[in-house]
Order: structure tokens, then sequence, then C-alpha cells
């Protein structure tokens, strides 16, 4: 019987040391389970793109690849969904907070006139969660969101969505949307905001009910 992997996939703009992600590192260890935690950053946050994640989180499968079950937080949700999509042998997605209608959330953000210098400059300042400062993030960034449309994302895998009534990020209505037309997908919805970290024992909770078999 082959044994489960467990990989968590952290946001934009942050890192493995995050909040959730040592929380989950934590109560997975309290089980005798490996939670595997990579660095999306790849010591180049400037050049990140979705792509990039994919093909980063791509090594982490062999072709004899155990059952695995990803957790996604934000952008990390949104790559995990597209790595399930790409037929990789997930079980189960759990996806906090995740990123959908991202290209469309951070372009009303911008304004046409902060876009407009991003893609002349080539460059957009972002704040680093994780390294505390402003980084420069490159435009192909944007353009490379543009391949991959949430409609494509289709394959039926058992899929948990958490989200908070609070979020300022990502508005709770695009996970809404995202479960109205997709019956394989389970939304929870908590008292909380893009972070999450007021509710990480009730997150908790549900991962356990929801990886029970």
């Amino acid at each position: 019987m082959k044994t489960t992997t467990y990989i968590y996939l952290h946001g934009f703009a942050s890192s493995p040391s995050s909040t959730k992600a040592q929380y989950l590192r934590d109560r997975f260890a309290s089980l005798q389970i490996n939670l595997n935690i990579p660095n999306l950053n790849q010591g180049d946050f400037s050049h990140l793109t979705l792509t990039r994640q994919l093909q980063q989180i791509e090594t982490e499968f062999s072709p004899n690849a155990s059952p695995v079950v990803v957790i996604g937080s934000s952008f990390g949700g949104l790559t995990a969904a597209w790595l399930a999509e790409k037929k990789f042998p997930i079980d189960r997605l759990i996806l906090l907070a995740p990123a959908f209608n991202f290209s469309s959330e951070w372009l009303l953000k911008l304004g046409p006139e902060k876009l407009k210098q991003w893609q002349s400059e080539g460059y957009l300042s972002v704040y680093h969660y994780a390294e505390k400062q402003n980084l420069p993030l490159h435009y192909q960034f944007l353009e490379d969101l543009y391949q991959y449309p949430d409609q494509q994302l289709q394959r039926q895998i058992p899929t948990l969505i958490i989200h908070g009534i609070q979020d300022e990020v990502i508005p709770i209505q695009a996970s809404r949307n995202y479960a109205a037309t997709r019956p394989w997908v389970k939304l929870i919805e908590l008292n909380s905001d893009h972070s999450l970290d007021n509710v990480l024992g009730e997150i908790w909770q549900e991962i356990q009910g929801f990886l029970e078999p």
C-alpha cells in the first residue's frame, strides 16, 4: 500500500515560514505525517509566474508517485487547482482562500494607470510579506496568468475550499462561483479575512474531517 504524500503550497509574496504553513506542518507532525512545504519564491520572486510554480511542483512527483494531497493557500491554491487539472496523481485538494479570478481582482485594484506603468517599465513594486520589503515583480507574471482561465478547471477531484467571508484580497464570491458549478467541491465559509489566521483551529478540524477515509 502506497503512503500518501502531503504538499503545502504557500501564497503569493509569502514563504514556507508563514503562520498557516507552520501551523499545519505542526498539526500533521503530531500525526506522524510529513507536510512537504516547498519554497515557491525560488530565490527569485521578481520572475515568479504560475507556470514556474507548476514546473517546480511537478518535480515533486515521480512516475510512480504515491497518492497526493495538495493544500494550497491563496495563489498556492490556484497553483494546486492547476496541478490537479494537469492529471497528476492528486487524490484530494484543500484550497485556503484560493486566488480564483486573480488577474481580474488585481487589475481592479491596480487601475489602468498603474497597469500601463507596469507594462511600460517591466516591473511593479510589490510588498513581500516574508521578506518584509518591497520587491520588483516582472510584468510576465500577469501575462502568464492569462493562459490559465478558471473556467478550464474541471477535473473532478474531491476538493475542500475554506474561505473567509471578510476576505479583502480575494472576495469570497470567487469561491462561491467556483463551487456553484462544480458538485465535487465543498465550500466552508468562516468569519475571517484573507489570512485566515484567526480560524486555524477550525481549518484543522475541517481538514481532518475531509481527509478521513
